[in-house]
């Protein structure tokens, strides 16, 4: 079946009850230059509740990515089953999405400031608004004595913070997030982190976070999907049970987040061996 059932025919008072993101039995695959086609995801069912902070871990190439991109609408292949953000089909340009990469992406001719509102400009947001907004994000973030500064005179871990604020301040629903601190060292990343969440927890939007660090899925989330090698399957799903509000340096000294790391571990490394086997 290489149809895409989506949920067009909900009522708009639906996205009221509907689940922020669901995915049901979804299997995907990308056609190649050969005659055999990749199967990158295989029956994939996830429901993300309004909110919900949910972090997705695995292998490289298990499909991680590929899952936030269809959910941002900018991703073609040929696949089956169900996917829908708040019951509707996944569309690029949705407002309800903002997605943050790995890169900054920061425009080299546009100031911090004119950065962090670039989002709200294509959004059509009038410019005073946006700069306003623009401007208290990027204050919130750190970078308040920066906003007339262009990225080259930002280091990379100040470029991330306006990303961030480039992110947020879309004011979508739900966030995507690929990896946004994967590159930063140690100290960079944990204050990225503690930022994240104080963000996040001041709207409590949905986020939808991939990482290949499974201290900052027990650090950041509600629940940590774990994703096992090519074609990716869930093969585990973990709830985070530290309290909230958290902070990401805290939790270094608490036991029980090194407990949940240690499960994280081993579900990985038990797939990986058995998958080789």
């Amino acid at each position: 079946m290489d149809a895409l059932l989506l949920n067009a025919s909900l009522p708009e008072s639906c996205e009221e009850m509907c689940p922020a993101i669901k995915l049901q039995d979804l299997k995907v695959q990308f056609e190649t230059a050969t005659a055999h086609a990749v199967l990158a995801l295989d029956g994939v069912s996830l429901v993300v509740s309004p909110g919900e902070f949910v972090s997705i871990v695995g292998p490289s190439g298990c499909g991680k990515t590929t899952i936030l991109n269809f959910l941002a609408g900018i991703a073609s292949a040929r696949l089956s089953g169900e996917i829908s953000v708040f019951g509707k089909d996944p569309v690029a340009g949705n407002p309800d999405i903002a997605y943050m990469l790995a890169r900054d992406s920061l425009l080299p001719w546009r100031t911090t400031l004119s950065n962090a509102a670039y989002g709200m400009e294509l959004r059509n947001i009038a410019r005073k608004e946006r700069e306003e907004r623009a401007a208290d994000l990027l204050r919130r973030v750190g970078l308040g004595e920066f906003v007339h500064r262009y990225p080259k005179a930002l280091s990379h871990g100040m470029r991330q913070r306006c990303a961030l604020a480039r992110t947020f301040a879309l004011e979508s629903r739900i966030l995507l997030m690929d990896e946004p601190f994967g590159a930063l060292d140690a100290q960079t990343k944990l204050q990225l982190e503690d930022l994240l969440l104080e963000l996040w927890s001041g709207e409590q939007r949905t986020v939808l976070f991939v990482t290949h660090d499974l201290a900052e899925a027990v650090a950041l989330s509600d629940r940590v999907i774990v994703l096992g090698p090519r074609p990716g399957r869930i093969i585990a799903e973990v709830v985070i049970d530290l309290p909230r509000p958290r902070s990401v340096r805290a939790l270094q000294e608490h036991s029980h987040f090194h407990r949940l790391c240690a499960r994280l571990w081993g579900l990985l490394e038990q797939e990986t061996k058995s998958h080789v086997n």
